[in-house]
């Protein structure tokens, strides 16, 4: 085991998305980076020269608004895409909705090559857009020394009022029957 720098807050700082769609608060000794594939999000890691301990936050723009409705189809998404992942187990799992907000969280390990990574995941459908939060640790030891600083993001993590309103079923109209 490596000897690592302790896990504690020197200060926080907000990072907000560029076009509004969501923010949240992350520490300010955390190394910022651009995501891979042209994602639009960005990436933070408490150690700069461990790309693979992780924090970071992507969107992406649906073809159509996801409604209530969808939890279940959706669900079954997300548990394919878990189950490609090699040795994956899922250590907990919640889903929900709330209006039209679809929110999948899942903590899980999977095997990468010879490592066993471990990684907290919060998939929100928000109207049109696709939310895509995400802690991972190079090692389960790494995870948890890191997660209460990430659990800190993911606890700060907002989306506007507007997105609030696109989601509230009674003031949107959309439903599926």
């Amino acid at each position: 085991m490596r000897e690592r720098r302790p896990a504690h807050f020197i200060g926080v700082r907000t990072y907000e998305d560029p076009k509004g769609r969501f923010y949240f608060r992350y520490p300010t000794d955390w190394a910022e980076f651009e995501l891979d594939d042209n994602r639009e999000g960005i990436m933070y890691v408490p150690e700069a020269e461990d790309l693979v301990t992780n924090f970071s936050a992507w969107v992406s723009e649906l073809d159509h608004p996801v409604v209530a409705e969808d939890l279940e189809d959706l669900r079954q998404g997300v548990d394919a895409g878990l189950a490609s992942l090699t040795e994956c187990n899922v250590e907990a799992e919640s889903q929900d909705a709330l209006g039209n907000l679809v929110k999948f969280e899942r903590i899980f390990t999977f095997h990468e090559g010879d490592a066993i990574r471990k990684r907290k995941l919060w998939i929100l459908y928000v109207d049109k857009w696709l939310i895509v939060l995400t802690f991972q640790g190079y090692s389960e030891e790494a995870y948890d020394h890191w997660l209460a600083m990430a659990n800190y993001s993911f606890d700060t993590f907002n989306i506007p009022a507007e997105l609030w309103f696109s989601v509230d079923r009674d003031l949107s109209g959309y439903t599926r029957s």
